[in-house]
Parts: structure tokens; C-alpha cells; sequence
């Protein structure tokens, strides 16, 4: 069996989310999808962030027919130990040439050529600056 693992924030669901994990689950037999818990996401992105909680993030993601698990993780060390025993482990191409977190916990680290126009961060700053 072919475990597959991703990784981020995935606040706000958009198509370039979903294209990225039915990339990642035709990778293998099996995706894990770990999230960044709430404090962590506030750490990262600032305090207005996340827009959904940890917890409908997690539901979301349960519910989407290329996941097959979800966990949370609030450190890199957190993040490392769901990597092991993974195969693959799927990154957006901005990560490419950079240092990857767990990199050399799996056997293999493939690049999703992000899709520019999705953004999470990009889709909130819409909503917020409609007016």
C-alpha cells in the first residue's frame, strides 16, 4: 500500500485545494491530509486567521471522497511524526529548491504545480475588501 501524506492550512476549500489532493490520492492507495491546528495557522497567517476552525477544516476535509485521513498538528516535530511510514509526500511547487519540513522521513517528496489564481489568502482578502 502507497500511503500518500499533505500538508497546510486548508482554511478556505477552493479548486486548487481539491486539485492538489486528487493529485496526491492518484499518487498512491492511501492520502493523508494533516492540518495546521488554529494556533498554529494564528502563528503563521496573523490573528485573523484561520476563518474556520480547526474542527470544520477537519470535518471538510473527512468528507472529500481523495481523503482517507486527517490530523492535526501543532509543530514541526507533531507534523514529522505523521510523515513516517508515508511513501509520498506531496508539497505545492513554491516550495521547490526550498528546505521541506520531514523531507527526509518519506521515501519521496512530489511537486503539485500550484494553480495561481487559488488562493485562500487571496479569497479573503476579497471578501474583506468588498464593500
Amino acid at each position: 500500500m502507497i500511503r500518500v501524506i499533505v500538508n497546510g492550512t486548508f482554511d478556505i476549500i477552493h479548486p486548487g485545494h481539491l486539485a492538489l489532493l486528487n493529485y496526491a490520492k492518484s499518487l498512491g492507495d492511501s492520502l493523508v491530509v494533516a492540518i495546521d491546528t488554529d494556533d498554529r495557522v494564528k502563528e503563521l497567517k496573523g490573528p485573523s486567521r484561520p476563518i474556520n476552525n480547526q474542527y470544520e477544516r477537519k470535518l471538510l476535509l473527512e468528507n472529500l471522497k481523495s481523503v482517507d485521513e486527517v490530523y492535526l498538528f501543532s509543530s514541526k516535530e507533531e507534523l514529522i511524526k505523521l510523515i513516517v511510514g508515508c511513501d509520498i509526500m506531496v508539497k505545492g511547487s513554491d516550495y521547490q529548491g526550498k528546505s521541506v519540513v520531514g523531507e527526509t522521513n518519506c521515501k519521496q517528496v512530489v511537486y503539485f504545480d500550484r494553480i495561481d489564481e487559488y488562493s485562500s489568502t487571496k479569497k479573503i482578502e476579497h471578501i474583506a475588501n468588498r464593500g
